[in-house]
């Protein structure tokens, strides 16, 4: 394996440098659309409606294409708090739909943590991808 994309929630993304600094020894590394634009974050949310679909249609080419290039992905699935409430090990919508760009690719699909809580509405789906857990562990990925 040479080439892994690493994908999560923007809300991790304070998370990606010490992983990147061990695999990146290794591995060529492709991160996440948006990571290292986090100042444009105030930018998106004073785009209109047709401009941010525009905008999440191409995020979602972006990823497509990012992940045909690839060996492998790697989510950074952590715990979430929001509004009080945590979801552990959590996977978002978008990261779910790269995630299954993947496996429809017959790419390696790496969680860094356990899979999301069993309540989860997407447990089954994720779960289906037929991941390999590395609970923390980069040395598991082959």
């Amino acid at each position: 394996m040479k080439k892994i994309m690493i994908i999560c929630s923007s809300n991790f993304y304070d998370r990606i440098p010490s992983i990147k600094d061990i695999l990146e020894k290794k591995y060529d590394l492709i991160m996440p659309n948006g990571y290292g634009e986090e100042e444009n974050d105030e930018e998106y949310s004073n785009m209109t409606d047709e401009e941010y679909m525009a905008f999440f249609k191409e995020m979602f080419h972006m990823s497509r294409n990012k992940i045909k290039d690839v060996d492998a992905c790697l989510v950074l699935n952590f715990d979430k708090n929001k509004r009080g409430t945590t979801y552990y090990n959590y996977i978002g919508a978008s990261t779910f739909l790269e995630m299954y760009e993947a496996f429809m690719g017959d790419k390696k699909i790496y969680l860094y943590n356990d899979l999301p809580d069993k309540n989860n509405m997407l447990y089954d789906e994720i779960r289906g991808f037929n991941p390999v857990i590395l609970n923390g562990d980069l040395d598991k990925i082959k």
